[in-house]
């Protein structure tokens, strides 16, 4: 299994930079109120503000030669930790661990590891990411323009498009004028000719949220302006504010430390 599957879904991106506990963490109802999110005049986004999300599905995966389809876990505490595991007929192929400072990932069928910062995904994702980036792709949540820049508005029937710069990048955002949900991120890097578009559809409202959330995912990484890496995730049940969670992550003596991105 390719380990990209799974990165790439995790886009798919700091605040508190503390250790993430392995042990069960207690969902509290009333916790999905939807977040007024600070816009540009005229504009209205609505973001998600649940602490936890559970969730599993599956995701079909396109890169070069390779075309895969598997089963994948996402285990979410906004703000510190995001939890992912895939497999394939029943066996854990890859784990990841991700946190403000950290990227984590086990690779169970090459028997290898990687330890490190977000370089690395940066690499899959042929774009440079964050972990807020990264929670916010995975929440299909409105990401602010940073201070200082000016973003631009734009009417797209009753949709809004939001474009602004960051460093070196160019986000676009497409808003739902109904719902404040975003349906289309696309950040671009054009001196590098490289691009990530995610689009979020199939939306419903999980077990205690108040708020729609997209059922379907999905992804295309684009270099030098052709199509290089797909990947499009498919929810069968997500649940926020309820229950327990745990993000067991650890590495398994004899692996083999990798030391950088293998496409």
């Amino acid at each position: 299994m390719n380990k990209s599957l799974f990165l790439l879904a995790a886009l798919g991106l700091a605040s508190c930079h503390r250790a993430v506990s392995t042990k069960s963490g207690s969902l509290t109802a009333g916790t999905s109120t939807p977040v007024a999110v600070a816009t540009p005049a005229g504009v209205k986004a609505a973001n998600t503000s649940f602490q936890y999300l559970n969730g599993r599905g599956k995701i079909h995966f396109k890169h070069k030669d390779t075309d895969q389809s598997a089963n994948f876990s996402l285990r979410m505490r906004r703000d510190s930790a995001i939890w992912l595991s895939g497999s394939l007929l029943g066996i854990e192929g890859v784990r990841a661990l991700l946190t403000p400072d950290s990227v984590r990932v086990v690779n169970r069928l090459q028997k290898t590891y990687f330890a490190g910062d977000y370089a690395y995904l940066s690499q899959l994702l042929n774009v440079p990411v964050s972990y807020q980036q990264m929670q916010a792709i995975l929440l299909g949540d409105y990401q602010a323009a940073p201070k200082g820049a000016l973003p631009v508005v734009k009417k797209e029937g009753d949709n809004q498009v939001i474009t602004y710069p960051q460093a070196s990048l160019i986000l676009e955002q497409l808003l739902s004028g109904s719902t404040g949900r975003l349906q289309q991120l696309k950040v671009s890097e054009t001196a590098a000719q490289r691009s990530l578009t995610v689009g979020y559809t199939d939306f419903q409202k999980p077990t205690g949220a108040d708020l729609p959330f997209a059922f379907t995912t999905n992804v295309v990484g684009q270099q030098g302006g052709t199509e290089s890496t797909s990947a499009t995730l498919s929810y069968q049940k997500v649940e926020v504010g309820s229950g327990h969670l745990d993000f067991p992550f650890s590495i398994p003596k004899g692996y083999a430390r990798q030391a950088k991105v293998k496409k």
